[in-house]
């Protein structure tokens, strides 16, 4: 019979078990801290009361529409947040978000709403770094909306057959701080367009169906095409030429909002919700 060697103790422990901690506390890198506001960089005043404006942060004398003149100079170097005075109110200087944006936009045109601007990012798969267009711009709710998905390494083309449009469109986007994202067309897109590669198209016109065949040849294969239209018999139309073109991934939704009451004696609806505002439909390129 072989004689078994004695174990001496000083053998290699054997490798932990793969799955043994799983359930280790993790680390993270701790966050950066907060950047102090920049000169130039786009702000928004707030008061206590709600009121507020987008400005560019600069020093010496700023407009403030409706309240007269500001020095925002003291506000640079300063934390998010910061207090200044307007006229006797006090106000807080933050950095927008994208509903200050949106709530800022003068309108010439209805906008797209954003129950339904966000939705449309979503169907048509838009993140950032994407190359996107949209046909309809209106006075650019939508292209905010794009504009802030994108980021700075993206872009969107932006077309409207009206200029007048166009024009109120290119300034809500400088006041957002986007312009620099976005080209305007005044083309109209039925006849075609000179880009390719695009990752999704966004239509906001009221006969789509004219435009997409002559679109779809300038997205990239596994782009999309969303579209908005206010009828369920433009939303039918779209969504039949989507089948007949053997597009993919087909959807046709609509998007309604009610908001919530939450009151000392109990939470209800409210009495009034955002209803149907339009129809969207959406489907994806596959060669």
């Amino acid at each position: 019979m072989a004689e078994r060697k004695a174990s001496s103790g000083n053998e290699a422990h054997p490798p932990a078990h793969p799955l043994r901690n799983l359930h280790a506390p993790r680390t993270s890198p701790p966050p950066n801290p907060p950047s102090p506001l920049q000169e130039g960089e786009l702000v928004l005043l707030r008061s206590s009361r709600g009121d507020s404006y987008l400005l560019r942060l600069a020093r010496g004398a700023t407009v403030v529409e409706g309240r007269g003149v500001v020095d925002l100079g003291p506000a640079i170097g300063a934390g998010e947040g910061a207090p200044i005075d307007i006229g006797g109110r006090a106000f807080n200087v933050l950095r927008p978000s994208l509903a200050d944006r949106v709530s800022h936009l003068r309108r010439k045109a209805q906008i797209i709403t954003p129950k339904d601007a966000q939705a449309l990012l979503y169907l048509a798969g838009v993140s950032p770094g994407s190359h996107v267009a949209e046909a309809g711009s209106g006075s650019g709710g939508l292209t905010l909306f794009l504009a802030h998905a994108v980021g700075p390494d993206g872009h969107v083309d932006s077309y409207d057959v009206k200029e007048v449009h166009q024009a109120v469109a290119r300034s809500n986007l400088a006041q957002a701080g986007y312009l620099d994202r976005v080209t305007f067309h005044s083309d109209d897109v039925r006849s075609g367009v000179p880009l390719h590669d695009l990752d999704a198209w966004l239509l906001d016109l009221p006969d789509p169906w004219e435009a997409i065949p002559r679109l779809l040849p300038s997205l990239r294969p596994g782009g999309s095409i969303a579209t908005y239209t206010p009828t369920y018999n433009q939303l039918e139309r779209t969504v039949r030429l989507f089948q007949q073109l053997q597009l993919s991934d087909l959807r046709a939704e609509e998007h309604l909002v009610r908001g919530l009451h939450v009151g000392e004696g109990g939470t209800r609806p409210e009495f009034e919700m955002l209803g149907h505002t339009g129809f969207l439909a959406s489907a994806r390129r596959i060669p």
